[in-house]
């Protein structure tokens, strides 16, 4: 891919905003301390079950934990003691936002891209990619078949970095996806909820998003270890400056954005360090701006069209210790949300769900314009990694009712200003599980009756009859209203919400 002319090279040279770094910095250094993350891994080994009884009250108590806490139950490899933290995981995730699952897609713009990281199909030394960028109308078929004839109605849109997809590229693209409304068999589909996961920017271009209406933000740092980060991100690129990307939710937030987003790609570095600066990282935010992640999500290196390294890294994750660093995360920081992708398998998906997972995807394409396409197999020249699970919305929904969880679409506390510190307010005390509860039947009710299959409708009913008892059981103050709503639902209506 060219790089050299002089509008893209000129456009590398201003992104970086040198004092949109140092205005964060404490004497000239970032937050992220390697050498104090790995000895706090160190001397808490050995742990006994009275501290991890201790640690898991705390959790319970939805605090956060700190990192020599964190650290303790990361070293805890006693089986009992194991079970006791998965059982924990559990219960903080249905205190916090009760037996709901949320479902996305995410929706990637482009695979064009001015960085070069060594686990990245997408990096522009890969010559056997086929490059493409959306145009507007692409964008608005890619979003009729996710809203009209998938059902989602929230997404994670994906841009690579690239003038080409700037800010204003992702503003334009926001306004096509909301601009959608498919009809659908009792009712209409719509994109209520459109999270970004874009590179880092500047104050000034983030601002100018939050008035668009940007969703969650999310840009995983990678790798939190100084000398892997360097080691995969060439100096020549961008992404390249740690500290630029470290900071980019510092500036998120300073530019008003309520809802960020963390995450780490597993399998660059040790796993426990990177939980551990996951960690640190969600403390930063708590310090720096009161409000600590809205989600955080935990990728795993998958394999890379002509991308050796996705094969061979020598810090790939095992499944127990992958199982294990998201019961840490939910102990850890039990008021976040917890994201599990497609990249994983079914299997593994579905073991998640028992150790706090609230959101994950489904009906998941991540080839360039691969929904409009129909395309179902994977197409690696178009595609950043390949999938481990490529089931539809209506099987993984069907599923979820099986097992006992309602699929929630509701996005209403966004558009009622339940964001950023009042809905971290709300997940604290468990307040905000109230209105979910609520949202999750009124919307699931939508869904089945627009868009699900007999099967799965079937096994859907099961679960709303279950729900709707819960809430005339504990909430009969509400219990008049949303039976209101349901029966307006039910009749056609579309998006009552509380």
């Amino acid at each position: 891919m060219e790089l050299n002319n002089t509008d893209t090279a000129g456009w590398i040279k201003n992104r970086i905003k040198q004092d949109e770094i140092d205005k964060y910095l404490k004497n000239g250094k970032d937050f992220i301390n390697d050498d104090l993350i790995e000895a706090t891994i160190k001397s808490n080994t050995k742990p006994d079950k009275k501290m991890v009884e201790d640690i898991i009250s705390k959790s319970l108590a939805i605090n956060a934990l700190s990192l020599d806490e964190t650290a303790y139950l990361l070293n805890v490899e006693d089986a009992e003691l194991l079970s006791m933290m998965q059982e924990a995981a559990l219960i903080i995730k249905k205190k916090v936002y009760d037996n709901r699952i949320v479902t996305f897609a995410p929706l990637y713009m482009s695979n064009i891209c001015v960085n070069n990281c060594q686990y990245c199909g997408f990096r522009y030394s890969n010559q056997e990619a086929d490059r493409r960028v959306l145009t507007q109308q692409e964008v608005r078929m890619e979003t009729e078949v996710l809203a009209g004839e998938i059902g989602h109605k929230r997404l994670i849109v994906v841009y690579g970095e690239h003038p080409n997809t700037d800010y204003e590229y992702i503003a334009d693209t926001l306004k096509t996806i909301y601009s959608v409304k498919v009809p659908t068999k009792n009712g209409f589909g719509q994109i209520r909820r459109a999270n970004v996961n874009a590179a880092p920017m500047s104050i000034e271009a983030l601002r100018y998003l939050h008035k668009v209406g940007i969703g969650t933000y999310q840009a995983f740092q990678e790798t939190y270890h100084h000398k892997t980060y360097e080691a995969v991100h060439p100096k020549n690129t961008i992404k390249g400056n740690y500290k630029w990307r470290l900071y980019c939710m510092h500036r998120a937030m300073e530019a008003g954005v309520d809802d960020v987003g963390l995450g780490a790609l597993f399998g660059l570095y040790d796993w426990k360090f990177e939980v551990m600066a996951l960690i640190a990282h969600a403390h930063e935010l708590e310090t720096a701006f009161g409000i600590g992640p809205h989600t955080i999500s935990f990728p795993r290196l998958e394999p890379a069209e002509n991308t050796p390294f996705t094969k061979n890294s020598k810090y790939m994750v095992s499944n127990n210790d992958f199982l294990k660093l998201i019961t840490v995360i939910r102990l850890a920081v039990p008021y976040t949300g917890m994201i599990i992708t497609a990249r994983e398998s079914r299997e593994m998906r579905t073991k998640s769900l028992k150790l706090g997972i609230t959101q994950t995807d489904a009906s998941t394409k991540i080839g360039i314009g691969a929904y409009a396409a129909h395309t179902d197999d994977q197409q690696g020249n178009k595609q950043q990694f390949y999938l481990g699970d490529t089931r539809s919305l209506d099987e993984v929904i069907r599923e979820f009712a099986e097992l006992g969880y309602i699929t929630s679409f509701c996005t209403a506390g966004y558009r009622c200003g339940r964001t950023g510190k009042c809905i971290m307010d709300l997940l604290r005390t468990g307040a905000e599980g109230k209105y979910c509860k609520l949202n999750a039947v009124l919307t699931y009710r939508e869904w089945l009756d627009d868009f699900a299959s007999e099967k799965t409708k079937e096994a859907g009913e099961r679960v709303i009859e279950k729900e709707i008892l819960e809430v005339k059981n504990t909430m009969p103050k509400v219990y008049n209203q949303f039976m209101e709503y349901y029966k307006r639902i039910k009749g056609g209506e579309r998006d009552i919400y509380f």
